[in-house]
């Protein structure tokens, strides 16, 4: 359930769109993810599964030439925020994985889904959450919620979501989740739209 990425993208010229998802015949039907921390060697397929998600969460929100542009830049953004360097540990964006293994002996495991959570003064920021689209509604994205929720269990955490986002909006309120207020989404190219502020805690 994607929160949407507002930052402003570089002005570099950028690099080729990141390629799409492997097949879904290549993954399992039912098997339970495998949480794990992120690093920046896995950039590339964080970026893959990123722009698929926003695509099919965004697809009648946000105009297509504004999700081209920024899918165009996802593994340079991802990789430039992963290798950064925040200093210390409690200032250090927490990049959470969800695995499957795949279908073919030694394919190793496939990426399902994400949570990236950044840590912002006295609370922490819940950047993104994105399930891969042929696995969504099976738990995925509970279980990252859950581990993010966890990670940091005293703090509070925040959120923005898309107002128009019904999907999104209503799996964060079924976890829990307050309105807290408004705001405004602003994308690359101009484009505003309306959001939710959501938090726990």
């Amino acid at each position: 359930m994607p929160a949407p990425d507002h930052r402003p993208l570089p002005s570099t010229a950028p690099p080729p769109a990141a390629s799409p998802l492997p097949p879904a015949a290549s993954l399992p039907a039912a098997s339970p993810p495998v949480l794990r921390e992120g690093t920046a060697a896995d950039a590339a397929a964080v970026a893959r599964l990123h722009a698929a998600s926003r695509r099919a969460a965004y697809a009648h929100l946000v105009p297509e030439r504004v999700l081209d542009a920024e899918d165009a830049q996802q593994e340079m953004l991802w990789t430039l925020r992963l290798e950064a360097d925040y200093g210390t540990p409690a200032d250090t964006p927490v990049l959470l994985l969800a695995e499957e293994p795949g279908r073919d002996p030694g394919a190793g495991r496939a990426l399902v889904g994400f949570a990236h959570l950044v840590p912002d003064g006295g609370e922490v920021r819940l950047e993104q959450l994105h399930v891969r689209p042929d696995r969504t509604g099976g738990g995925i994205g509970t279980r990252l919620l859950r581990a993010a929720l966890d990670r940091f269990p005293d703090v509070p955490v925040r959120l923005d979501v898309l107002a128009a986002n019904r999907r999104a909006v209503a799996f964060y309120e079924r976890h829990g989740a307050r309105r807290l207020g408004r705001g405004t989404a602003h994308f690359a190219d101009g484009t505003r739209l309306p959001e939710y502020v959501y938090g726990w805690r």
